[in-house]
């Protein structure tokens, strides 16, 4: 059935699909805060190696979902999708209670992987295919927000509810209330397809559209690019910010409001960056987005008190904001909906690769010359990825 696009015609849909999006990222928020602790109290593993193995396995299932599920998602359609993704969701919550030994751990974390593949994948498809052309941004913002608020109140309430009672089993009944409710809430969204008329003839392969997104078209490899770098950073930032503050004067209160402080205003900032996009174009917001993380990280690296720390937490956090929602956009600006969910589904591949990249080298680097040396090397790539960018990236948003 052919509806009439746009946020304001479809908004019932489009605040379900962003109630949802709040209960996708509430299941990966119900680990960040409860894992390391119940890594290290019972099954003896230290924090860092926990947190490093939960990033791999994690990027990589994520990953590669991402790009199963956005060519799927053009032939079967996206709700079908998004339900199985909660059905896989609630295998994490069982498994990691039971539990007996770490591998069925990151065996839940490769489910956790691919459910998010599923779920994230649908929800932000699902708001594209609502929204009009001048719209992608805001809708993607408010994706990306809804997901983001959703994974920090669950991190706090896990948390909490780990110091009132213990690691296990209570902290993660919250997972089967909230897979209950993504499933209720999926089965009451409406699947809403476009096609366009942007790409006559047949829907082309996968193969063609993954050579496209990722190395043929300027502005969809520049883009998969830029979002490989984000995660890049977010998985050396996830894994060694807490080492590298560790080692400096600051309280274990100031050194977790400068870690929080960057995912907080990278979530909240999206609310604003979305929709800018959409205003202002998609080019000039990637570029300054770059350029803010590689400032915030090398303030970071050279900093040396608390509010400098604090600022440089603040600017990283609003830089990927920046390019966030806004590489969601500029990839929608480009593809064909016949095509565009496989597209997206290629950039998402390759920007949460970069988790696995990111604590993979940064472990390396940091093993072998320093945890300073391996934030330099962080920056030198952020930089390099800014220079290609500043060359290949063109304005996208051409009904701004």
């Amino acid at each position: 059935m052919n509806i009439e696009k746009g946020i304001r015609q479809n908004l019932v849909t489009f605040i379900l699909l962003v109630c949802i999006n709040v209960f996708v990222g509430s299941m990966v928020g119900l680990e960040r805060t409860v894992l390391p602790i119940l890594a290290k109290e019972e099954f003896g593993i230290a924090s860092v190696t926990a947190t490093l193995s939960f990033i791999v396995s994690f990027g990589v299932t994520k990953a590669l979902m991402n790009l199963l599920a956005g060519h799927l998602a053009d032939r079967f359609g996206r709700k079908s999708l998004l339900i199985v993704g909660w059905f896989i969701a609630g295998c994490v919550p069982l498994l990691i209670i039971f539990a007996q030994s770490w591998w069925i751990i990151i065996a839940a974390n490769v489910l956790l992987g691919l459910s998010q593949g599923l779920t994230w994948s649908m929800t932000v498809n699902m708001k594209i295919d609502l929204a009009k052309d001048n719209q992608k941004g805001i809708a993607v913002g408010l994706n990306e927000f809804a997901g983001y608020v959703g994974l920090s109140l669950t991190a706090l309430l896990s948390g909490y509810v780990m110091t009132r009672y213990s690691a296990r089993p209570e902290p993660f009944l919250i997972g089967f209330f909230i897979v209950f409710v993504g499933l209720i809430l999926s089965a009451m969204v409406k699947d809403h397809q476009h096609k366009d008329n942007k790409t006559k003839g047949s829907t082309p392969t996968f193969r063609s559209v993954f050579v496209k997104t990722s190395f043929q078209d300027s502005n969809l490899s520049t883009t998969s690019l830029i979002g490989l770098t984000t995660n890049f950073k977010d998985g050396v930032a996830w894994g060694l910010f807490p080492l590298f503050f560790a080692t400096t004067s600051l309280s274990g209160s100031q050194m977790s409001l400068v870690i929080a402080l960057y995912p907080a205003s990278w979530g909240i900032f999206q609310l604003v960056t979305g929709p800018l996009s959409d205003k202002w174009g998609r080019k000039w917001l990637i570029l300054s987005g770059v350029m803010l993380q590689l400032i915030g990280l090398l303030t970071i690296l050279f900093g040396t008190m608390f509010y400098t720390w604090l600022m440089a937490s603040l600017l990283l956090g609003i830089g990927t904001a920046l390019v966030y929602p806004t590489l969601i956009a500029s990839i929608s600006d480009v593809a064909s909906s016949s095509w565009r969910a496989t597209s997206l589904g290629v950039y998402r591949f390759w920007r949460d690769s970069g988790y696995a990249f990111g604590a993979l080298a940064g472990g390396v680097v940091a093993d072998q010359f320093g945890i300073e040396n391996a934030l330099l090397f962080t920056v030198c790539f952020i930089g390099l990825t800014l220079l290609i960018a500043l060359f290949r990236l063109t304005e996208t948003n051409t009904k701004k």
